[in-house]
């Protein structure tokens, strides 16, 4: 391990002029190095969009208030005071009134004020300044600021996640800073300035392709952070990052391989499974690909529903990934409360399958074992992205079981770049796609209802139900948890019994943290929120956790 002291030394050798070194042995202090694929595409929040981005601009910018551990984006139950630090509804629920924090301090001194509320509310809605946020932002009518320390969202409609979109989606950016900028010049200026935000951490340095290093805020005015430093290690590819952590010279890899638990465990590692915020599924194509007409397989409900019944999906899921991942239950995820895993499914059941495709007239061939009817044989293509070993190995266990009841699912891989294509051009029969998913079940408008079938809609298998859509608007629009609950079970309920996928997994996050670490609770879809929270055992520290905080 003569290798791992020597990059220990050079670490620390480069990072230790002009700092407060360490020495107490409370909660406080240490660093925490994490693993990742590449560079943060910007450190400006209304353009931050990759993972990177999005995990270093929260630490170093606040919302008014976020969302909880338990993933509640209805009303304002479970959200978390940031810059707010209270607020009140309008009678009538037509503007929500904040009250920001009088201690809250930008990290060049400067206090927090509504001014800077107000401004980034219009520069994350200004086309200028080309958001993906500002469709979202869409329904707030305006932000007032009665006072300094005041700002009040009123919105054009009422909607039950009005405090949602108002509190937790735009990180608050400095006036004082930025209002200079011409907005036609935004995009590519504020880019070139050194982040200042109010979050618990700051930029100290950014080496691109190699390293971000943010330091803690110690005076911060809500309460000083655990950890002194955060540090991105860029490792492109998935190998790289877990020689990262084998070497010693990382701390923490999201979304760990199941192959790699073995060799973690023995380097002292321990792994959080949180929660998927994803779902993986065969996405049938309803429609004649580059036509208008019915596909000619799956253009029939009752034709999805037996290939559906001829899939052990239980078995499927066990074989590859033990008790890391659940089999999908739909279009939606168990993190939300808005989700019910209780749905009734359809089951695993080969002879009825076999029995339904003979009642569509699909028989049996002799020899190859296929069927056909009209002399066309059962069988389609599957596009499978190479970039997935999970999607690629499941694609086998998916063509066996297929078989087995004489249909013939012929695997075509490619790279992701020419999968993607061929899925937004509708140039496909069957794909075995993904779904990633944010912080509401909102997503399911974009990428199951009749309007995402359009052209430019990311519903690329054309489903299309209106029963299920108006439970779906529904869903997003009634007030309470238990009715959004009950009504999104009833939606779900109509597309698991019209199978225009085959809801096939829900894989855990797999989180990988050194032994000497100790996180603090965490939310399925942003981990790395509370990483203020986690505590490095002092008498387990390294010599980076000894470096202290850049002045």
């Amino acid at each position: 391990m003569a290798g791992t002291g020597l990059a220990l030394a050079v670490l620390s050798a480069a990072v230790s002029c002009d700092r407060t070194p360490r020495t107490d042995t409370t909660g406080t202090g240490g660093t925490v190095v994490i693993a990742a694929h590449s560079d943060p595409d910007a450190l400006f929040p209304p353009l931050a969009l990759n993972m990177e981005a999005r995990q270093a601009t929260e630490l170093m910018y606040e919302y008014l208030a976020d969302v909880g551990t338990e993933m509640n984006t209805i009303g304002d139950a479970g959200f978390t005071r940031q810059l707010a630090e209270d607020w009140t509804w309008g009678p009538d629920s037509s503007h929500i009134e904040f009250r920001l924090n009088p201690d809250a301090r930008w990290h060049d001194g400067t206090r927090v004020n509504s001014a800077d509320v107000s401004f980034s509310y219009r520069l994350y809605s200004d086309p200028a300044t080309g958001s993906m946020l500002a469709s979202t932002l869409a329904y707030i009518d305006s932000v007032s600021t009665p006072d300094s320390l005041t700002a009040v969202f009123w919105f054009s409609r009422r909607d039950p996640r009005q405090f949602y979109v108002a509190a937790a989606t735009m990180l608050i950016l400095p006036r004082h800073i930025l209002a200079g900028i011409p907005r036609d010049s935004m995009r590519e200026e504020a880019t070139k300035l050194q982040p200042a935000g109010s979050g618990k951490y700051r930029l100290s340095r950014w080496n691109r392709g190699e390293s971000l290093e943010l330091s803690a805020v110690d005076d911060h005015y809500r309460g000083r952070p655990n950890p002194d430093r955060i540090i991105w290690t860029i490792a492109p590819e998935y190998r790289a990052a877990i020689m990262r952590l084998l070497g010693g010279e990382a701390d923490v890899f999201a979304n760990v391989r199941q192959e790699t638990l073995p060799e973690l465990a023995r380097s002292g590692f321990n792994v959080v499974s949180l929660p998927g915020m994803d779902y993986v599924f065969m996405q049938m194509n309803l429609r004649d690909p580059g036509g208008t007409r019915p596909h000619p397989t799956f253009g029939s409900r009752e034709m999805r529903r037996a290939l559906t019944m001829a899939m052990d999906r239980d078995a499927m899921v066990r074989n590859l990934f033990d008790t890391l991942a659940a089999v999908s239950i739909g279009p939606a995820v168990r993190a939300f409360p808005t989700t019910d895993p209780s749905l009734r499914q359809i089951p695993f059941d080969p002879r009825g399958a076999e029995r339904l495709l003979d009642s569509l007239g699909w028989r049996a061939g002799v020899g190859s074992g296929i069927r056909s009817r009209n002399g066309i044989p059962l069988r389609f293509r599957l596009l499978v992205p190479v970039s997935s070993l999970s999607r690629m190995r499941i694609a086998v266990l998916i063509q066996e079981q297929l078989r087995q009841v004489g249909a013939d699912a012929v695997i075509e891989q490619m790279d992701y770049s020419a999968f993607s294509a061929r899925q937004s051009s509708r140039a496909f029969d069957a794909a075995l796609a993904s779904w990633h998913l944010g912080s509401s079940p909102e997503a399911v408008r974009v990428t199951w209802t009749t309007e995402a079938a359009k052209p430019r809609g990311l519903n690329y298998g054309g489903y299309s139900n209106p029963a299920f859509d108006s439970l779906v608007d529904s869903a997003l629009s009634v007030t309470t948890l238990a009715g959004a609950r009950e009504y999104f079970r009833r939606a779900n309920q109509i597309i698991v019994d019209d199978a225009p996928a085959l809801w096939l997994y829900e894989p855990k996050t797999l989180l990988a943290i050194h032994g000497r670490i100790t996180p603090s609770p965490m939310r399925p879809n942003a981990w790395w929120l509370g990483i203020g929270g986690w505590t490095i055992d002092p008498e387990k520290r390294l010599s980076r956790d000894k470096v202290g905080i850049a002045k």
